[in-house]
């Protein structure tokens, strides 16, 4: 039997997290999909101890502890994970409810939907190089999940984007020594980040390098450095003992691409004042929706979270008012949170 429910959130990454809280203020219970083993999206994945300096009342926070923390805050509200499995098909019935099956066989017959799928079921991009695939899960790696291993290594960081700078700066002192290696002159990262990358350099515990990579440098099964054409096409060898690939995400919106949505250079259109899609009843949050304005931030995707709720409550209770009720003060929400008077 499908399981009847008045929401379905389609991914557990911190703004997924942040929609059932919010959803649990107005007394919606909700089943949450995830692709991944483990709740928590990109911050569990792949750099589960980077440091987040932009979320509200916390300076500083590692990416899983924000993780752990979201997690502990929506306990109360009893969500209903089913990890390890994609959504494969979305069809609205002919009662205007949609019918949900996952990867796994589990079937939904549900109200409302809500994608909060970051850039869908995402890879990291991988090293293509000559030599990368016998190093894969040995030498090469995707994320960092501790760093006490590191301490005393040579390592190559590849990318020019926040998350290989920030890694790159969090290593710097730990790791022996860092050569940050990035195609372009440019980078993508925010420009405080790279001004302090450019300090530290020292050309021995930090240097940078531009260039594409075009092969694996090994003895037997180690892991000796990698070939990087610079920007004169002439071939040079950078020396490491780990490479750690910071390219980014590839974008997969899977089957969602096939669900009738407006979508625009693979974001999907939404209206801001409920993120609802062109879809009635689907709605989509943090980055995996567009609109004018938008920016990709965590912070961004709690506010449409937040708006979202009510607009599934809006759609759930067409006739009944919605009162907006502050959780400081209102003996509901107190309930509902599971505090004690």
């Amino acid at each position: 039997m499908p399981i009847t429910t008045d929401v379905v959130i389609i991914g557990a990454g911190p703004v997924g997290l942040f929609q059932v809280f919010e959803l649990g203020l107005l007394d919606i219970k909700a089943h949450v999909v995830d692709s991944l083993q483990q709740p928590g999206g990109q911050c569990s994945e792949l750099y589960p101890e980077k440091p987040i300096y932009d979320i509200p009342a916390f300076p500083i926070v590692g990416a899983q502890e924000l993780i752990d923390r979201l997690l502990e805050q929506i306990k109360p509200f009893g969500a209903e994970f089913h990890l390890g499995q994609t959504v494969e098909k979305l069809s609205r019935k002919e009662d205007g409810r949609f019918q949900l099956i996952t990867s796994k066989g589990t079937e939904f017959d549900t109200a409302t939907v809500i994608l909060a799928a970051g850039l869908g079921a995402f890879q990291p991009r991988r090293l293509r190089a000559p030599g990368a695939a016998e190093q894969e899960e040995k030498h090469i790696h995707y994320k960092i999940t501790d760093t006490d291993w590191i301490s005393g290594k040579d390592i190559i960081i590849l990318g020019g984007g926040d998350s290989a700078l920030d890694w790159t700066l969090e290593l710097h002192g730990k790791a022996k020594s860092i050569t940050l290696v990035h195609r372009r002159l440019e980078y993508r990262a925010q420009p405080a980040s790279v001004s302090k990358m450019k300090a530290l350099c020292d050309g021995e515990q930090l240097q940078e390098f531009h260039g594409m990579v075009r092969g694996v440098l090994a003895e037997g099964d180690q892991l000796t450095g990698l070939k990087v054409a610079d920007g004169e096409g002439e071939l040079r060898e950078v020396p490491g003992e780990e490479v750690f690939v910071f390219w980014g995400l590839s974008p997969n919106l899977g089957p969602i691409a096939d669900w009738g949505l407006d979508i625009e250079k693979r974001q999907i259109r939404v209206n801001t004042e409920d993120f609802q899609t062109s879809e009635p009843g689907i709605f989509a949050v943090g980055d995996i929706n567009t609109y004018p304005g938008k920016k990709k931030l965590i912070l961004s995707g709690f506010h449409e979270g937040a708006l979202a709720a009510f607009g599934v409550q809006k759609l759930l209770h067409p006739d009944q008012k919605v009162f907006l009720q502050y959780t400081t003060t209102s003996p509901v929400m107190h309930k509902r949170l599971g505090i004690e008077e």
